[in-house]
């Protein structure tokens, strides 16, 4: 089973500003590679979607090196480097290049998993081999991190091994899911209310059971109303989730929505939010839906798109243009264009990776 970690992106301004207008501002994307311990750094055209790699890349990065969370400054990139249980900070140059601020900040065992508020305030941890979360407190000016104690003491006890987790884009709840604790059983959704970054569980009930190992998770807030969604990486399902104004979750009735191919690992909402994609593991597909005002999935009538072989990874730039999907059989990540009246996607090119990539990170809007 490869594991999926969390890869964050931001959501910036709309796509409906930028059509007829031509940017000639460059953008970057970076990829991690944990079996090799490196960052593989892109210079995105963001008038073409082609990625071009920047001299130097890859560059040395913490051992294990699993998730990436961007600032969204776009001046500072966070590294969980999973093999040694602390947390990179790399300043990020105009041209795109990186620079590594020591020392690492520390934090628990076996780091998979970065999640941020939207305003760029606290960067949230998630340490699969201590079943807790690590919290900081981010400098505007520095990017550098501060510990946030917990009411429990230095981390926040979850009781589950993180697969993946989100914060709102109001930042006051965190969803985290986790996997299956046996047979049959099914994964959970954890939900922690958010006051300056110390956690507490979302009260009467914090627990919200979903399919088996929910590596996927996406959230979309909109004017009709919030949904969740986790991909079953088992069951071949999609979980659907109404977002109470509280917090809680209630499942749709029809949920959970079976896929079209196997081993759903990987979700995204467009920037519009009027379609959701899924990176499906075990295939060499990624199948694209339309997300209903009431939150309810439909399949593209161009679904599916082909990709290479065992997608895992997929984002998308600031503009909702372009689609990056990572794929692990043969180390690629591919270019698409996101056909924003259809959610039809067009492959604009592929570029090869120095080894499994697990998260991606593209610099905002300037």
């Amino acid at each position: 089973m490869v594991k999926k970690a969390a890869a964050l992106f931001l959501v910036c301004a709309s796509m409906v500003l930028w059509v007829g207008c031509t940017s000639t501002s460059s953008r970057f994307l970076y990829a991690a590679i944990p079996g090799s311990n490196q960052i593989s750094v892109y210079r995105e055209d963001p008038n073409s979607g082609i990625l071009t790699q920047l001299t130097g890349s890859p560059i040395t990065a913490g051992p294990g090196v699993q998730a990436l969370a961007m600032h969204p400054s776009g001046k500072f990139l966070y590294a969980a480097n999973s093999g040694e249980g602390d947390v990179s900070l790399f300043d990020i140059a105009p041209a795109g290049t990186l620079t590594e601020v020591t020392p690492r900040a520390v934090v628990g065992v076996a780091p998979t998993l970065l999640a941020m508020d939207s305003a760029g305030t606290f960067l949230y941890v998630g340490n699969s081999g201590s079943f807790n979360i690590s919290v900081f407190s981010i400098d505007a000016t520095s990017g550098a991190l501060t510990p946030v104690p917990q009411t429990s003491g230095q981390f926040a006890p979850i009781g589950i091994t993180p697969i993946n987790m989100q914060v709102t884009p109001s930042g006051g709840i965190l969803y985290v899911t986790g996997p299956s604790n046996g047979v049959g059983l099914s994964g959970v959704i954890e939900a922690f209310s958010l006051n300056q970054g110390v956690l507490t569980a979302l009260a009467p009930n914090s627990f919200f059971y979903t399919g088996t190992n929910p590596y996927g998770l996406a959230i979309e807030f909109g004017s009709n109303g919030d949904f969740l969604y986790t991909a079953n990486n088992i069951d071949d399902s999609i979980s659907e989730f109404t977002v109470n104004a509280d917090g809680s979750l209630s499942q749709f009735a029809n949920s959970p929505l079976g896929v079209q191919y196997a081993g759903p690992l990987a979700l995204l909402i467009d920037k519009s939010g009027k379609y959701l994609f899924v990176a499906n593991q075990a295939t060499s597909f990624v199948t694209g839906y339309s997300v209903g005002s009431d939150g309810t999935l439909t399949l593209l009538t161009s679904s599916p798109f082909a990709v290479g072989s065992n997608p895992t990874v997929i984002a998308s730039d600031p503009d909702g243009s372009y689609l990056f999907v990572g794929n692990q059989k043969t180390p690629v990540v591919q270019s698409f264009n996101l056909n924003t009246s259809s959610g039809a996607l067009t492959s604009v090119a592929s570029y090869p990776l120095p080894g499994n990539p697990t998260s991606f990170a593209i610099t905002p809007k300037p």
